[in-house]
C-alpha cells in the first residue's frame, strides 16, 4: 500500500470514529433530556398529590399545614422577593 491509500484510509477511520463519538453523544443528550422531563413530571404529580391530601384535610375541618418559617409558601415559579418588613421581621432588635 501507498503512502495516499493509507492517509484515505486513516481519513476514513476518523470520520467514522467522530461520528460514533457524535452518535453517542446525541443519545446522551436525549438521555439527559427523558430524564429531567420524567423528573419534572415527577415532582409535579407529586405536588398534586400533596395538594389533594391537605384539600382532604381541610375538608374535614382540620387547620392544615402552615409553613414552619411563618410564610407563605411561593409557587413554583414565581420570584422570591425580599420586603423591607420581611427584614425587619429577622432582625434580632425586632424580637422582644
Amino acid at each position: 500500500m501507498n503512502f495516499e491509500t493509507v492517509s484515505v484510509l486513516l481519513n476514513w477511520v476518523e470520520l467514522g470514529a467522530l461520528l460514533a463519538i457524535l452518535f453517542r453523544l446525541g443519545r446522551t443528550f436525549d438521555l439527559i433530556a427523558n430524564t429531567q422531563r420524567e423528573l419534572r413530571r415527577a415532582i409535579h404529580h407529586q405536588g398534586e398529590r400533596r395538594a389533594a391530601e391537605l384539600g382532604i384535610n381541610d375538608a374535614f375541618g382540620g387547620a392544615g399545614i402552615a409553613s414552619a418559617s411563618g410564610y407563605p409558601r411561593a409557587h413554583a415559579g414565581a420570584e422570591s422577593r425580599i420586603r423591607p418588613d420581611d427584614l425587619d421581621r429577622l432582625s434580632p432588635a425586632a424580637s422582644p
